[in-house]
């Protein structure tokens, strides 16, 4: 009979077991059946919209980028690209480019040259 290692919140979650092995700690799977880092593109239309934001900021705005159609190491590579080009700081947050400030004529014309479908969201 095997022996199970059991896991503890505490500690993170369980790493390894004596039925399957070694664990993802990030999506607790065995590492062989592991989905983190596999390739899935975003759900969506594949329409870029831009948008900003200020609501729940304490007041500083923000420019978001949603539905880009890239898997996340190129999202990542992207979201660089843009806050390199509008010059200033920025985040990717689930599937979300935040880029600090208001860019959004700047960031629509980027994407529009990059060959995305892109559109300006909300008022």
């Amino acid at each position: 009979m095997a022996k199970k290692a059991s896991s503890f919140a505490s500690l993170g979650g369980l790493v390894y077991s004596t039925d399957s092995g070694r664990h993802c700690p990030a999506c607790g799977q065995p590492v062989g059946g592991c989905t983190c880092s596999s390739t899935v593109l975003p759900e969506g239309d594949g329409i870029a919209r831009v948008r900003r934001e200020s609501k729940g900021r304490g007041g500083k705005t923000v420019t978001t980028v949603t539905g880009v159609p890239l898997p996340l190491e190129e999202l990542k590579v992207l979201a660089t690209n843009l806050k390199r080009r509008c010059g200033t700081g920025g985040a990717l947050k689930d599937g979300v480019i935040e880029i600090q400030g208001d860019h959004v004529d700047v960031l629509l014309a980027e994407l529009i040259r990059l060959g995305f479908k892109a559109k300006k969201s909300g008022g």
